[in-house]
């Protein structure tokens, strides 16, 4: 394949990853916070949960998308948020989140780090 001066490969168009695993982040308009469990480069749900979300508000596909282990004042749930609409969680706050202590151990910084389970 040759590619014309300037032309851009899909691999070339994924950014890197804004936040990584373990990171505490909120939403930038919706009240909840999470930590982040997976990443996946672009999107990478289905096409009905994508067309679910308002045309006026819906995120373009080729950005960063996370797992999150979210929660809210009323519930916990895992969400799939754009990066676009994430900010980094710097309040120190404890999150709640049931699964939170499965994936992760806290680091004495208080960070969050994975936990390495064995693969049968």
């Amino acid at each position: 394949m040759v590619l014309r001066s300037g032309a851009l490969t899909q691999e070339s168009r994924i950014r890197a990853a804004r936040y990584g695993i373990g990171q505490v982040v909120r939403h930038r308009v919706y009240p909840f916070r999470g930590v982040v469990f997976d990443v996946d480069p672009v999107f990478s749900n289905t096409e009905e949960w994508w067309e679910a979300i308002p045309e006026d508000v819906r995120p373009n596909k080729d950005q960063p998308f996370y797992h999150l282990y979210a929660e809210n004042a009323e519930n916990e749930y895992v969400a799939y948020v754009s990066e676009q609409n994430l900010l980094p969680d710097d309040t120190g706050e404890p999150l709640r989140h049931p699964q939170i202590e499965e994936a992760f151990l806290e680091a004495d910084d208080g960070s969050l780090v994975a936990r390495h389970h064995a693969v049968n």
